[in-house]
């Protein structure tokens, strides 16, 4: 059986915001994401590829696949009982679902980046438990996360979702400086959803 229509929609919870990409967002993303260290791991491409400022809002919207997937904008959410002053939701990042294939249920997340200053907080799996929530209930079968084999961080942080390797897809993808990754890949399918949605809700309770 295929799998539905995704609704391209805000989806929000657990402190986060995931709105569909709008040009406006892009100061907010600049900001966010326009530093070295975001590139250091392997997204963009790599540390070759690395800018900041205009060039990096001159960049982005080259780079994310606007128009063929649903590239998100990662927004923090206050709680009711934050300071006035800290009331305003704030970019912090960017994900995409893409490859959406509904004939055979599967899908996959990626382009994920997020500024530093969350990084080892709740963004993360706040964030993949919206997506994959959206995903499962609307009849997909199997979601594919990979990252660049050099980026143990990122690395790291997928299988602490619970999703399983499935192996490396050699010379995947250009690296910025002209090298070619190979990509280590893992999935989420729908037999495994319960354990990991379970893991998910028990991290995000523990820091609630």
């Amino acid at each position: 059986m295929a799998a539905d229509t995704l609704p391209y929609t805000v989806l929000e919870g657990h402190g986060v915001r995931l709105e569909p990409y709008d040009p406006a967002h892009l100061p907010g993303l600049t900001a966010a994401l326009g530093r070295e260290e975001v590139f250091a791991g392997g997204w963009g491409g790599g540390p070759a590829g690395a800018c900041t400022g205009e060039a990096f809002a001159a960049w982005l919207p080259t780079y994310l696949p606007l128009g063929r997937a649903h590239v998100y904008t990662v927004l923090t959410v206050p709680s009711i009982e934050a300071p006035a002053a800290d009331a305003e939701p704030t970019i912090i990042g960017t994900t995409t679902i893409l490859d959406l294939t509904p004939a055979t249920e599967s899908a996959h997340i990626g382009y994920t980046a997020y500024t530093p200053d969350v990084w080892g907080t709740d963004v993360n799996p706040a964030c993949k438990l919206l997506l994959l929530t959206h995903l499962f209930e609307h009849g997909y079968g199997r979601v594919k996360l990979q990252a660049d084999v050099r980026n143990a961080r990122s690395r790291a942080g997928i299988e602490k979702l619970g999703a399983q390797f499935e192996g490396v897809a050699r010379r995947d993808a250009p690296r910025a400086d002209g090298s070619w990754r190979d990509g280590a890949v893992y999935a989420i399918t729908v037999d495994d959803w319960p354990a990991v949605r379970a893991g998910l809700e028990r991290r995000l309770g523990a820091t609630a």
